[in-house]
């Protein structure tokens, strides 16, 4: 009720300047500059919930798209999804295991920016989860109003403690603006390198809002060179025919960097040798198709990189389905392998983390408005290139959660 009268409100604000006797650019103009002070209210730091049940429990939830998942020095696992839906509603949900993912908690922890008090829906939708060399945790996540208001804005907080029975995660600080949806990289000179991106002006009500921000809007890379004390903008890509970007940089064997992106036409690529500061003209990857949706590539613990797609091979793609994991022993030039991690129709945005013996665990979701489920895979660089799991303790299509709600209500309703 709040929320329709502060709409009502809203509207007759604009009804009243478009009565004055203003041009067309100029009504226009006091549109948009009524909407980037909603925005602000996205600038205000969001709670994390350490309490979330019984609100927030799987018989309360009823979307799943998956965010990401880690590995703490203990062997803690965490996850991280996003619940509502992919849109204005989302917020975050966080559950752990303490069994190499057999069985997981109920969700432990909560981001839900979500407020009756407010004109629109405030939307925490896209992050990741990462453990850094410290051991620490972090948890990156952007807060919007709707799906997005033209800025967004980057977010953090961290637990020293992440294996402790009852973690304590630092105040939110935002970093910049845009979101972030895939881990840090540490570089050979010890510099955390942080993809964010800024590649679409506002959606809806928001369109032509923070035209100040243009310049900077493409795959940004934010620096530390303080262990994440302190962040700093340090470079910059703008893929042609962008689509959210989500990009991934990793650090070659000769010290250049290798950036690939998702764009509304594949993906994209692009190389610095400065460690990041300039970036070559993007271009298509050779030998690589995949269709509009979220990957995964990182380096491993024995120089090789791991790239996770879609399609059974490198060259083809069936869509948002035939998760396929690949190995390459020539920083991406060639690539070995393709262990099929989940051949299903609606599957999608995988991450992950290699563990210290060497084990690969990767994230992705399953028909996300439908089953909502987020799912797991382990294994091993054995695995992928047998094509098969070789290992002993690699599994496939794990369970982390699964929404109950539309469950619980059909069997009421039966």
């Amino acid at each position: 009720m709040l929320r329709r009268f502060a709409v009502l409100a809203l509207c007759s604000t604009l009804a009243a300047a478009q009565s004055l006797d203003l041009a067309p650019e100029q009504a226009r103009a006091f549109e948009i500059s009524v909407m980037e002070r909603i925005a602000d209210l996205a600038l205000i730091p969001p709670k994390l919930n350490t309490s979330p049940l019984p609100q927030y429990d799987y018989d309360q939830l009823d979307y799943g798209m998956t965010i990401g998942i880690e590995r703490t020095p203990r062997g803690r696992l965490w996850a991280a999804w996003v619940a509502g839906e992919d849109g204005p509603k989302a917020f975050f949900v966080l559950a752990t295991s303490d069994d190499d993912g057999a069985t997981w908690s109920k969700p432990r922890l909560v981001i839900d920016a979500q407020s009756k008090n407010l004109p629109m829906f405030r939307s925490v939708l896209v992050g990741n989860l990462w453990t850094d060399p410290r051991g620490r945790l972090w948890l990156f996540f952007n807060q919007s109003m709707m799906q997005f208001d033209g800025r967004s804005g980057v977010w953090a907080s961290v637990c020293e403690n992440p294996d402790a029975a009852a973690p304590a995660w630092s105040a939110p600080r935002r970093i910049w603006h845009g979101f972030t949806l895939n881990k840090p990289t540490v570089l050979s000179t010890g510099e955390w390198l942080l993809p964010v991106s800024l590649n679409h002006e506002g959606l809806g009500p928001f369109q032509g809002a923070f035209r100040e921000l243009d310049p900077y809007r493409g795959a940004n890379l934010f620096a530390s060179s303080d262990e994440g004390a302190t962040w700093r903008r340090h470079g910059h890509v703008a893929f042609p025919n962008p689509n959210w970007d989500e990009h991934m940089t990793v650090e070659r064997k000769d010290g250049s960097l290798w950036m690939l992106a998702r764009t509304s036409k594949g993906l994209m690529q692009s190389t610095s040798t400065d460690h990041g500061k300039t970036w070559a003209a993007p271009t298509a990857p050779p030998g690589i198709s995949h269709p509009v949706a979220r990957f995964h590539l990182r380096r491993l613990a024995s120089g090789r990189l791991l790239f996770v797609k879609h399609g059974e091979t490198m060259e083809t793609h069936e869509g948002r389905s035939q998760l396929t994991a690949w190995l390459s022993d020539d920083d991406g030039a060639t690539w070995a392998g393709g262990l099929m991690l989940d051949p299903r129709k609606g599957i999608s945005y995988p991450d992950g983390f290699q563990a210290p013996d060497g084990s690969i665990y990767i994230s992705y979701d399953r028909n996300r408005a439908t089953d909502g489920e987020i799912q797991f895979a382990k294994f091993t660089e054995r695995d992928v290139l047998a094509k098969s799991l070789v290992s002993p303790g690699s599994k496939l299509q794990t369970l982390i959660s699964r929404p109950l709600k539309k469950a619980v209500k059909q069997r009421k309703e039966e």
